[in-house]
């Protein structure tokens, strides 16, 4: 069976296996372009924080800019995260069902290889975050210490979804950086929020791997919780929503904010309801709808950001 051939566990119907030609399959995988959910998570707390931002000034006029640009960086940089992730895990995720089916521990491509990978997506990267102002530069580049440690928390922690939670939130600090050249009460609130949220999606998605990691001795919060997880879902979904509320208030936002506030918080309640820690592909698809959680606040915060500017 070829390396090129060879499909991730939780990759299915993508365009990537399909369509993509085969001698770039590996490094996609790498990327998580199989899997962008990753990304998607990574990039909402980027536009939160944009279209928040904007609402504040009253002015629109970059914020298409900024938001064109925060989707090429998310992308990038998530794919620079996981390549990393893949990287320092070859060895544990060789010992798991769901991923010892990764491009590294399959033989698809080498660590070398996926190491010269992660410098190109990290140039791209770069290029991008050079496209804002040096103070959002700064704040983008500090990031990088919390990437770099992540892998090695599940070793060490029952907490590895805090340190998760602190790189997959940092955008809810960049488009403060970007669109106000300062990061503020409001940012740190909606930060904190988004930090919760993480938390709590994905102790959903460690789930799907519990067994195995009780197995080989990774630590996570699904580990943790065990049986007690909707109750901690009910306390870290509660906490983001009411951090949000309190960025939103900081932040003067407009009754479309709200809305879309609302719609979130709902969302979240339905996804504790429905949760069964025990049916992992249940987990997965529960854990992949925060995407849409998180766009219904996004659509509210900008909306409300366009009203602001035509008043």
């Amino acid at each position: 069976m070829s390396g090129a051939a060879t499909r991730v566990a939780d990759a299915t119907g993508n365009w990537v296996d399909t369509h993509a030609p085969p001698w770039s399959r590996p490094y996609l995988r790498l990327s998580r372009l199989d899997r962008p959910i990753g990304s998607w998570l990574l990039l909402i707390p980027c536009w939160w924080s944009a279209a928040l931002a904007a609402g504040v000034t009253g002015i629109i006029g970059r914020l298409p800019l900024t938001i064109g640009l925060f989707l090429i960086g998310a992308f990038v940089m998530r794919g620079a995260g996981c390549t990393w992730n893949d990287i320092a895990d070859r060895d544990l995720d060789a010992l798991v069902e769901r991923t010892r089916s990764r491009p590294i521990p399959a033989g698809q491509v080498s660590v070398a290889q996926a190491a010269a990978f992660l410098v190109v997506q990290a140039l791209i990267g770069l290029a991008v975050l050079l496209q804002f102002n040096r103070f959002a530069v700064a704040t983008g580049i500090a990031s990088l210490v919390i990437v770099a440690i992540y892998p090695f928390m599940k070793r060490i922690t029952w907490w590895p979804q805090i340190v998760l939670g602190l790189a997959f939130s940092w955008g809810a600090l960049m488009g403060f950086a970007v669109t106000l050249g300062r990061i503020d009460a409001t940012a740190l609130a909606l930060y904190a929020g988004s930090i919760a949220w993480v938390i709590g999606y994905d102790t959903i998605y460690a789930h799907q791997d519990a067994e195995d990691d009780a197995l080989i001795g990774i630590k996570s919060t699904a580990l943790l919780f065990g049986t007690r997880t909707r109750q901690a879902l009910t306390v870290f979904y509660g906490l983001a929503v009411v951090l949000i509320s309190v960025a939103l208030a900081l932040a003067g936002a407009g009754f479309p904010a709200w809305i879309g506030l609302a719609a979130f918080a709902g969302h979240l309640i339905r996804q504790i309801l429905r949760l069964q820690i025990g049916d992992p592909a249940l987990c997965l698809r529960i854990f992949k709808s925060n995407r849409d959680a998180g766009l219904l606040l996004f659509a509210g915060l900008l909306v409300d950001a366009v009203l602001k500017a035509n008043v």
